[in-house]
């Protein structure tokens, strides 16, 4: 009789032990599965000080130009020096990706380059890169308007650069205040 009363109790105690460890592997596993996570997506690598000094420092030039009457008041042109008279630097900029747009009544297309220039300084190229979509959406708005008749006409490529320039300094004058593009030219230029 007393060796029954041990297997009854042994019995007993063996699922709550089962139950225990179960219960241990399971929150072990849920407590590596948590750690991993932030492992791998760099919760505890160290933060770059740098990079958040750099931070730092553009929201407080931000807050000093917001501040700053001559800085609102746009870029200035960088002169060159000579004796007779005043001649401005030219800087240029390249819009790094291709624009290609279908003709208006037409299943030609356009593709171009462009590369823009101003004698101001490089204010103009910061807000150009900052409001690249929006430019490039005015362009290939320009672009799509064309038809194949202006196709055909002797200045048709400085008309299109004309209104082209027109429409970026319009964007950038609703979203800065300052266009400050002088020129627009084609680096590249194909219809099909």
């Amino acid at each position: 009789m007393a060796e029954e009363d041990t297997e009854v109790e042994g019995k007993k105690k063996s699922p709550i032990v089962k139950i225990v460890l179960i219960a241990v592997v399971a929150l072990l596993l849920l407590v590596g599965t948590v750690f991993g996570t932030l492992f791998v997506t760099g919760f505890f690598d160290k933060k770059d000080e740098a990079a958040a000094e750099a931070q730092l420092k553009a929201l407080e030039e931000q807050a000093a130009a917001a501040n700053d009457p001559a800085k609102n008041a746009g870029p200035t042109k960088v002169t060159k020096d000579t004796p007779e008279l005043t001649r401005f630097e030219n800087h240029y900029l390249e819009i790094e990706k291709d624009m290609l747009a279908n003709l208006t009544n037409s299943r030609k297309v356009i593709q171009v380059q462009l590369a823009i220039m101003t004698h101001y300084d490089e204010r103009v190229f910061k807000n150009v890169k900052k409001h690249e979509f929006a430019l490039r959406s005015a362009a290939l708005d320009v672009m799509r308007q064309t038809t194949e008749a202006e196709l055909g006409e002797s200045d048709f490529r400085k008309k299109l650069a004309e209104k082209i320039r027109s429409e970026m300094n319009a964007v950038l004058e609703k979203f800065e205040d300052f266009g400050g593009i002088e020129e627009v030219y084609f680096t590249s230029f194909v219809v099909q």
